[in-house]
């Protein structure tokens, strides 16, 4: 069995990964901002709705604020 390691060599706790990333109400709240933009665009297979400002630097949920991407593009971008 491979244990998962962060980049330091340490074991990583899943469990305090998402209670820190996808439990507080913010979170919670931006997960549903972008499965309705996922739901809203239909982006074809290969593409991603991609923020152009995104909701951890405060941007908005709107059609204004989507646009649809390659995966490529949307990962190498990341929260930038």
């Amino acid at each position: 069995m491979t244990v998962k390691r962060d980049g330091r060599g340490r074991r990583r706790d899943y469990a305090k990964e998402y209670r820190r990333d996808h439990a507080s109400p913010e979170a919670r709240k931006d997960r549903a901002c972008r499965n309705r933009a996922h739901r809203a665009a239909n982006p074809p297979k290969g593409s991603e709705v991609d923020h152009i400002r995104p909701l951890s630097k405060g941007g908005a949920c709107s059609k204004a604020n989507t646009r649809v991407v390659s995966r490529s593009t949307n990962r190498r971008k990341g929260a930038k």
